[in-house]
């Protein structure tokens, strides 16, 4: 087993690692840059290295920076959490040039599965559902639209070698596709330095689910059930939960057959999600692979009892997965809300700035996973994420009523966040009723504006 972990990351991802690795008594390192010298996760390891300016290219990007640092504190395994360097296969390869396990799958793996037509190949050649679309990448409108017109329309720009929402562009008629494509190019190359994208049929209504597996390297899989992913803004999660109330015991022992397909036709290993999108005649579609650890991973944990962040340090010490699909059951009902700095009335625009307070919720049911303490910034340079908030009940309605009182007791102050807009989302009569579907927030909260009914007590408190 490992002694030292560096974890290649920062904020609440960062503490959660930490966390685990504590429980193991396993010793951990923090890397950080100069806007995160007062970061929660620096003060939650036994070492930490400064390893760069606040911008990420210079900071938690920089692979020669984390190496070094790896290196200088005699670490022998690398946690990269997940965004940064987490899906990254040069970095990957990096580590195992320098004798340095990586905590995840292997590079070759990584690289197939970040390029999202070479992925769509290995599916469908895996027997894995794909939705019509194109089979290479293209960097020429007039090769788009010809093919827009043989899947018809409405279709989905996609960048080839995206992920986290970025490159893409929904295009509903023929004279929308030229100035979406060229957006979608503009923010693929900024994103991900290559511009090429593809097409896929867009399903207007649809549910985003996703299958967490494991898999160790001696080619033993299981899945550990699903997450509804559907409630987004801006092609991002915000809410998530688990079961989803779209699945029935079979669709879910399919989806699940699936996944594990999915992952043995990649050849993975360690934890991933495999994503699909389930439109209302229950047909699924395969979106994608996230070749590491999903921000709403303890959603999953809730639900199996199960820590996906031990599973995954223990395969990558080469320890077989003792886990077999039979003995994995979800007891209750679990949702994930993400606290973002940001402003729900602005198209969640990222509102970073000082925490002046913070007080977490507590009590039965409730987890907090957070990455920030009274005082400090939420910086302009990184994803504005606060915390992760996630509720666990018996039944669907207590957890949903158990997530309502923990935001309403979660307070922040400096900032703006989610948090009355997601209350008003959890107390809808669409969502209570398990009507979800990607388009949620466009249909149900266009122009949504905080409730005034407690305008005057708040001013009162505020004087």
């Amino acid at each position: 087993m490992f002694k030292k972990i560096l974890v290649a990351n920062r904020g609440e991802i960062a503490r959660r690692i930490m966390s685990t690795c504590r429980e193991m008594g396993i010793a951990t390192v923090a890397v950080y840059s100069d806007a995160d010298s007062r970061a929660a996760h620096v003060l939650s390891a036994d070492e930490a290295v400064l390893i760069g300016g606040p911008e990420p290219s210079a900071s938690y990007l920089n692979m020669d920076a984390i190496i070094a640092a790896a290196r200088q504190t005699g670490s022998d395994a690398i946690h990269p959490g997940y965004g940064f360097l987490s899906e990254n296969a040069d970095f990957a390869r990096r580590c195992e040039q320098e004798n340095i396990t990586f905590i995840g799958p292997p590079s070759q793996v990584i690289q197939s599965l970040g390029d999202k037509i070479t992925a769509r190949a290995i599916m469908e050649k895996g027997g894995v559902p794909i939705a019509p679309g194109m089979t290479r990448p293209c960097r020429d409108l007039d090769e788009l639209a010809t093919e827009a017109e043989k899947i018809g329309y409405p279709i989905l720009i996609k960048a080839s070698a995206g992920g986290g929402g970025k490159g893409i562009r929904v295009v509903r008629q023929p004279p929308d596709l030229a100035e979406a494509f060229a957006s979608a190019v503009r923010e693929a190359e900024s994103a991900f330095g290559d511009g090429a994208v593809y097409l896929e049929k867009y399903f207007e209504t649809v549910r985003h689910v996703e299958i967490q597996i494991l898999a160790d390297r001696f080619g033993h899989v299981v899945h550990l059930l699903e997450r509804d992913c559907s409630i987004q803004r801006r092609h991002q999660k915000i809410i998530e939960e688990s079961p989803s109330t779209a699945l029935t015991p079979s669709l879910r022992t399919l989806m699940g057959e699936s996944a594990i397909a999915a992952a043995r036709a990649a050849g993975y290993v360690n934890a991933g999600t495999v994503e699909f999108l389930l439109t209302p005649d229950l047909s699924f579609y395969f979106l994608e692979v996230n070749a590491r650890l999903q921000v709403e991973h303890p959603v999953t944990e809730m639900i199996t009892g199960l820590d996906l962040v031990r599973h995954q340090i223990d395969i990558a010490a080469g320890r077989k997965l003792e886990l077999k699909q039979e003995d994995i059951a979800g007891q209750g009902h679990a949702i994930e809300c993400r606290i973002y700095a940001e402003d729900p009335e602005n198209d969640f625009f990222p509102s970073p700035g000082a925490l002046e307070y913070i007080r977490e919720p507590s009590g039965p049911g409730i987890r907090n996973d957070c990455g920030v303490y009274s005082g400090v910034d939420v910086p302009v340079y990184y994803d504005p994420i606060i915390s992760k908030l996630i509720v666990h009940g018996q039944t669907r309605d207590q957890a949903i009523e158990r997530m309502v009182k923990a935001l309403k007791d979660y307070l922040i102050l400096g900032v703006k966040t989610p948090i009355p807009f997601m209350i008003d989302v959890l107390e809808s009569e669409a969502f209570k009723g398990g009507e979800i579907y990607t388009h949620f927030i466009r249909t149900h909260f266009p122009d949504w504006k905080p409730g005034e009914k407690n305008r005057d007590l708040a001013l009162i408190a505020w004087a």
